[in-house]
């Protein structure tokens, strides 16, 4: 089928293309469903193994918090900013060894490889709320409305997961397939999972100096982490278009809330996000907490990163939703 050729800013089509958008293979839908019953378990064992921990051990040690600060926010870090600021909204440039860390930290929070991380949400945006979205909360990925709005939700949330059509990295990450240094990352992506579960493992077991410390560190550094930031990014793609504020007009119903910015280093500032999608800060009123953005400026600052694609007070003032009637989104 004729396509064309995708372009982050919604703007005229460069040229025409025949690549398709989606895959349609068997191999990939098995290995996409593997990969999220996979998920699914690994949150419901660490939850089981933590429940049992805890009454062995009478509460909760600060050993374990540490570990699961210590490897969730680097990890996060790297999904955040750079699987989805740096790679796929390109809202900042950045020096090779920093690109290949983000993309090392982002594939080892088990949410798909660079490429299909890329590719999925760049056609998300291509296709917000409308035909070809894979997780809208208002409407199927063939256009067709939920039955209800729980429905809708409970998609959008982790039923998507199992359900999306695989994109084609071919035709929306193009840019990166060109990088051989990043698609050699991309390719090692089990070995970053496997490393994001063991070297929890390894500090378990040296901090805490036992193999029940080592089950423990894994545990909270690898499966309680993995739980928790895949809950954080679910909540992005489900009750982040429902919601909230909008502030900003942005051609569909992504919000802004500020109790789950801390939780989610800023992303819950979803409506920001989607008027100005290059923004590498979503930090666009003074109260509004974006650990992610803060984490892009520190970089900037060494000299690390640069070209950093803020938006100008005229394209703020332009989008500001200046009826407050409008700006309150409810369930």
């Amino acid at each position: 089928m004729a396509t064309t050729t995708f372009n982050l800013e919604r703007e005229e089509p460069a040229a025409r293309t025949t690549i398709p958008r989606v895959l349609r293979s068997s191999t990939i839908r098995r290995a996409q469903h593997l990969h999220a019953t996979a998920i699914v378990a690994m949150g419901v064992l660490g939850i089981g193994i933590a429940i049992a921990l805890a009454v062995w051990r009478h509460g909760l040690d600060l050993i374990d918090l540490g570990i699961f600060l210590g490897f969730t926010i680097p990890i996060a870090l790297g999904s955040s900013a750079g699987f989805h600021r740096h790679f796929t909204h390109r809202s900042f440039k950045a020096k090779m060894p920093v690109r290949v860390a983000l993309a090392i930290l982002g594939s080892a929070s088990a949410q798909g490889t660079l490429l299909f991380w890329v590719a999925l949400h760049r056609r998300h945006h291509e296709n917000t709320e409308s035909v070809g979205d894979p997780h809208s909360p208002y409407i199927h990925e063939d256009g067709t409305p939920y039955a209800s709005r729980l429905q809708g939700i409970w998609h959008s949330y982790l039923g998507w997961t199992f359900k999306h059509d695989p994109p084609n990295s071919a035709y929306y990450a193009r840019d990166l397939l060109q990088n051989k240094t990043l698609c050699r990352v991309n390719n090692l992506y089990l070995l970053w999972v496997l490393l994001g579960l063991a070297l929890p493992a390894v500090a378990g077991g040296l901090l805490h100096g036992s193999w029940l410390g080592a089950l423990s560190g894994l545990v909270w550094g690898g499966f309680l982490r993995v739980f928790f930031w895949h809950n954080m990014i679910w909540y992005i793609t489900s009750l982040a278009h429902v919601i909230g504020r909008r502030d900003f007009r942005s051609n569909d119903m992504s919000t802004n809330n500020l109790w789950m910015a801390l939780p989610t280093l800023g992303e819950s500032f979803h409506n920001n996000h989607h008027a100005f999608p290059t923004a590498p800060v979503l930090q666009l009123k003074w109260y509004q907490l974006d650990l992610s953005g803060l984490f892009i400026h520190f970089l900037e600052i060494l000299g690390l990163a640069w070209d950093l694609k803020h938006p100008t007070t005229q394209m703020l003032e332009a989008k500001r939703v200046v009826d407050p009637t409008l700006a309150v989104h409810k369930l």
